[in-house]
């Protein structure tokens, strides 16, 4: 294996992201004082010497929806600057009546590779960011989402286990675009019946395939860096997915919060282990570089 690929990272200024430059406010990974600052690329970079990292992909941090196009011409111009980050997932409205002048503006930038609008809600509010549950099958989205085929570009799909079998509906609306999971599905509930649904809705998720998942913010309701919840996450997707249909990502600096990243690769690598030398390389490095054009 010559390296591996952060397929999910961040940086930002904290004027940019309201729920850092703002009044304190509940987030769903907890209290978050030591990242209410800027992450600067170079800060990103420090944070993985030592990790074998050979590249990365940065996913939009929601600046408000007004300056999404801001926020890729940003990146764009830290990756020209810096040559990090590699890829651009950026931000567009699919609520929108027509997505497509959202992406002509962002086809500007070089390096975007897919788009993120995140359609998770739960009961809690703590959790909840889509506005309703049920985004997944309404029919302007499916439409907007379908475009994405016109770019070549991927979806982001971030939606809690409830939400699965619409999301499932949604990428099957959508054949020709590729559907990457967020967070493996953002298991939040760790009781046996929880993760039993967690499962059923990534199995209904995986006979879709356009639908891959991303190994990443494993700690987000946790709270810390717990190699053998990783390591659960990773073998019961991998066994759902196929290894050639999960990636690594790692989520910083949110998981910075608790732990450092070479920690956090260090967890990953003990995960996948027991796999085989091409299933390894596949989480780590291929399947990013094959589905953002790395």
């Amino acid at each position: 294996m010559t390296g591996i690929v952060d397929g999910h990272h961040h940086i930002w200024r904290q004027t940019d992201l309201p729920w850092l430059a703002g009044p304190m406010q509940p987030r769903i990974f907890g209290p978050y004082e030591a990242i209410r600052r800027d992450y600067p690329i170079r800060e990103y970079l420090d944070d993985l010497k030592g990790s074998g990292v050979s590249g990365s992909v940065y996913v939009q941090t929601n600046w408000a929806n007004d300056r999404f196009e801001d926020e890729a011409a940003w990146v764009q111009q830290t990756a020209d600057e810096h040559g990090w980050p590699h890829a651009i997932v950026a931000y567009a409205n699919f609520a929108a009546d027509d997505v497509r002048p959202q992406l002509d503006r962002l086809k500007r930038y070089p390096l975007v590779r897919g788009v993120r609008m995140q359609l998770h809600w739960h009961e809690n509010p703590l959790y909840r960011f889509a506005a309703k549950p049920d985004l997944c099958v309404d029919p302007m989205v499916r439409r907007n989402v379908a475009h994405l085929a016109d770019y070549g570009w991927s979806f982001d799909l971030q939606v809690f286990t409830p939400q699965m079998p619409d999301a499932a509906q949604l990428a099957e609306s959508c054949p020709e675009v590729t559907f990457i999971l967020q967070h493996a599905g953002m298991l939040e509930d760790l009781s046996p019946a929880g993760r039993a649904a967690w499962r059923a809705g990534m199995a209904r998720l995986a006979i879709c395939p356009n639908v891959v998942s991303k190994l990443s913010g494993l700690g987000t309701f946790i709270h810390r860096n717990d190699p053998a919840h990783i390591a659960m996450v990773v073998m019961d997707t991998v066994a759902i997915f196929a290894a050639e249909r999960c990636l690594f990502g790692s989520n910083f600096p949110i998981e910075k919060l608790w732990t450092s990243y070479r920690e956090l690769v260090d967890a990953f690598r003990a995960a996948v282990a027991p796999l085989t030398t091409e299933q390894q390389a596949a989480i780590l490095r291929g399947t990013a570089t094959r589905l953002y054009r790395l």
